[in-house]
């Protein structure tokens, strides 16, 4: 018999390679033995669980860290493992490190970088977190919450509820329409020099153009809440509670991983809504475009604004089906990659080629963005032709 040993394939190859990189790191190899993103792994898990070495006492030094090295930490580990494993490891921390203590001072959460990052990092701690702690996050996130608000909701507002009309005049304008130095100029006569100032007798300001209401009916915002897409779903939010208060639209927000949860009846409290998230997980996008579709009650006047990075764990081809028909019915299908600031995702290259294939566009959208690509896709115009003058790169279909 012929014992020649059979050679390797490539799967015995992976299978070394991974074999390998485990026992480096679990021996604590030399960091320049290990590639960027396995030093990285590894000094996540040293800071909290020490170098294993049997004299020391096996502890990280993460607790004597500065709150924005621990807030980059909490930010690594969420990049590294999967929802359920990021729980226990930052359980640990919190019992082995006294984060606990930490998050009680309201210095720590002073010093951190008060974002969209900090949000994330506080709702995915929420479930590790005392209850006076848990209501401090709340407090910390409802200020951010708050700015974020203010930058956004005059901007999506006026792009719901109409444009300025400039070719045309008003002598009642609402205050923030007013024309100012046509206002100025016509009430020159009334200028007071005891007040060094201009008393104005009659304003003048644009007129609001009235857009039809036959479009402007039904968004949802189907939101990925993977770890991956936690800024999105998060800045999503917030877009569906500033259109959730204006009427002449009714707005549902959807989030998913692999299950789905409805947060639409806490549009009015966007803290709230923040906390129903849950941030990490698998991701079963089909099963929330399905959840979403039996919602939709006039196809004709529906926007569906699907959130996602495209990476289905559920049934990828049942999915593009259902989209496909959604389409042909007439709901306004629009796939956003990200809604992050930097507006530059990792996503699906190759479910994204078959989402553009049927003609629905793909693409990713700062913040800032999003109000005027929601007026134009509530008008119903091309959104291929406002992402070319918004220099944004849309998915496109393989060739062939």
């Amino acid at each position: 018999m012929d014992e020649t040993p059979s050679p390797a394939t490539p799967d015995d190859e992976v299978f070394d390679s991974r074999r390998e990189r485990r026992w480096r790191l679990a021996v604590g190899a030399d960091e320049n033995a290990l590639a960027e993103s396995d030093r990285k792994l590894s000094a996540a898990l040293t800071a909290l669980y020490g170098d294993g070495d049997a004299g020391k006492k096996g502890r990280g030094g993460l607790g004597r860290s500065s709150p924005r090295a621990i807030a980059h930490w909490i930010g690594d580990i969420r990049s590294f493992f999967p929802q359920h494993v990021v729980q226990v490891v930052q359980k640990d921390a919190f019992e082995r490190l006294g984060l606990k203590r930490m998050l009680m001072e309201p210095e720590f959460l002073a010093a951190v970088e008060q974002n969209v990052n900090l949000v994330a990092d506080l709702v995915s701690l929420r479930g590790a977190m005392p209850e006076k702690t848990r209501a401090l996050a709340r407090a910390v996130i409802g200020e951010i919450v708050a700015k974020l608000m203010e930058r956004l909701e005059r901007k999506t507002a006026e792009a719901l509820r109409g444009a300025l009309d400039r070719s045309r005049r008003t002598f009642r304008p609402r205050y923030r329409d007013i024309d100012w130095p046509r206002t100025i100029g016509a009430n020159l006569r009334h200028y007071q020099p005891e007040y060094k100032t201009v008393v104005p007798e009659r304003l003048i300001g644009f007129m609001r153009r009235q857009r039809r209401l036959v479009d402007l009916d039904e968004i949802v915002l189907c939101v990925d809440q993977s770890g991956s897409m936690a800024s999105s779903v998060i800045y999503a939010s917030i877009f569906a509670a500033v259109m959730a208060s204006i009427p002449v639209v009714r707005t549902r927000l959807v989030c998913f991983d692999t299950a789905v949860a409805d947060l639409t009846d806490d549009l009015a409290d966007p803290v709230e809504v923040l906390f129903g998230i849950q941030l990490g997980g698998g991701t079963d996008i089909n099963q929330a475009v399905a959840y979403c579709a039996e919602r939709i009650e006039r196809p004709l006047k529906a926007h569906l604004v699907l959130i996602t990075d495209l990476y289905e764990g559920g049934d990828e081809d049942d999915l593009l089906r259902r989209l496909a028909a959604l389409a042909r019915s007439g709901v306004n299908i629009i796939v956003l990659l990200a809604l992050t600031d930097q507006g530059q995702p990792g996503y699906s290259e190759s479910t994204a080629a078959k989402v553009a294939a049927l003609g629905i566009p793909a693409f990713a959208c700062t913040p800032d963005m999003f109000p005027d690509m929601m007026a134009t896709a509530l008008r119903r115009a091309d959104i291929a032709a406002w992402a070319a003058g918004a220099d944004i790169k849309l998915a496109r279909a393989k060739e062939g």
